[in-house]
């Protein structure tokens, strides 16, 4: 009986590889916004190189795309430019994506790479990144091929074929996502439903309703349109962009949320909804475990008029966190005055007294003998 043979994967991942080719493209964030980062990644992939873009700001899914594609093996050759709307191109760039190809048996021996890689696909090695799977190792049993992969912290296993379906399922997934957005518009009539399914718990939810929002909103916000809200539209957009940001972490899309209030932020100005997203913005990085970072959006908040009940718990937290127990035992002290009670604060006030022992002990005796 034949042994299973081990290949360690090290030499073909491609992990990071997209953001490292962003590092010199100097237009590649506005490409991002524009054609969708996902997509973009896709047209890499599949040779299509993007040529220039004429943006509908109304309708973005009508943006046309000029693009070349350079014949199989010949990269300096390449056909004459084609143009597409952004719809037509998304569904271009899948349909090659989706196309199956023969699968070339395993490598013969650990050194052949170019064996290795055609094995498993190439196309499959750089998609696989774009939607959080790190390969790791190859085991060859016969005439059979599973994958040992890393995702979200844990190792599964999938039967090659298997894998390169679940990949092929996530591109459809993603070209479906980008068609449904296209078709619920910016809509503000949603934020009212996201509020009530936020505050119900019911993230996915938030998700489905204002998903679509950031990348068009993105894109808004740089038009003369833009620019020219009134403040009551500009609050009412911010402040479903904040509801999308505060579900996106709940969800474990910790940057996608911050990148989300940072728009809504952007959108707010320094209008009434501010304080809301500069809060959403500190809770979210006090949850992720960045207190240092959350003061700043929190105290922001609070200079805003954020709601006292809110604001000083989550402040008295982030100090306690850093170790700056002094400010901290300040923020309880605004917290109970705004009524929050000691119950609370419990775990606050109990690290405060720890850490300030005597000193604090002192300070409410000069408190108590001043007011006598």
């Amino acid at each position: 009986m034949a042994k299973e043979r081990v290949f360690s994967l090290d030499a073909v991942r491609t992990d990071g590889w997209f953001e490292r080719i962003g590092d010199g493209i100097g237009s590649f964030q506005a490409l991002c916004d524009i054609v969708g980062e996902t997509f973009f990644a896709f047209s890499m992939i599949t040779g299509a190189r993007i040529t220039a873009l004429t943006v509908d700001r109304r309708n973005p899914d009508n943006t046309l795309v000029d693009f070349v594609i350079a014949p199989p093996g010949d990269e300096e050759e390449e056909s004459e430019v084609q143009r597409l709307t952004l719809a037509d191109f998304r569904h271009r760039l899948v349909g090659a994506l989706l196309t199956e190809d023969a699968t070339p048996g395993p490598p013969e021996r650990d050194t052949d790479i170019e064996a290795l890689q055609l094995h498993i696909g190439v196309r499959y090695l750089l998609l696989a990144p774009l939607f959080g799977y790190s390969l790791r190792k190859l085991y060859v049993d016969g005439r059979t091929s599973r994958l040992l992969v890393l995702r979200d912290g844990l190792e599964q296993t999938y039967e090659l074929g298997e894998f390169r379906a679940r990949i092929r399922a996530h591109v459809r997934e993603e070209l479906e996502r980008a068609s449904a957005g296209s078709r619920s518009a910016i809509d503000l009539t949603r934020v009212a439903e996201a509020e009530a399914a936020s505050q119900r718990g019911d993230w996915s939810r938030v998700v489905q309703l204002l998903g679509a929002w950031p990348a068009p909103l993105a894109i808004f916000l740089r038009t003369p349109e833009g620019q020219m809200l009134t403040t009551d539209a500009r609050a009412l957009i911010a402040k479903g962009l904040g509801l999308l940001g505060t579900a996106c972490v709940k969800l474990g899309e910790e940057h996608q949320g911050e990148e989300v209030m940072r728009l809504a932020v952007q959108y707010a100005q320094d209008g009434a909804a501010a304080a809301d997203i500069f809060r959403r913005l500190g809770e979210a990085q006090l949850e992720n475990g960045r207190a240092g970072e959350a003061i700043g959006g929190l105290r922001r908040a609070a200079s805003l008029g954020a709601p006292p009940k809110l604001i000083w718990p989550l402040l008295a937290k982030a100090y306690v966190k850093r170790q700056r127990y002094v400010a901290a035992f300040a923020c309880v002290r605004e917290a109970r005055a705004a009524g929050v009670p000691d119950a609370e604060l419990i775990e606050e006030i109990r690290e405060i007294e720890a850490r300030l022992g005597t000193a604090l002990t002192a300070f409410r005796g000069l408190v108590l003998s001043t007011r006598s």
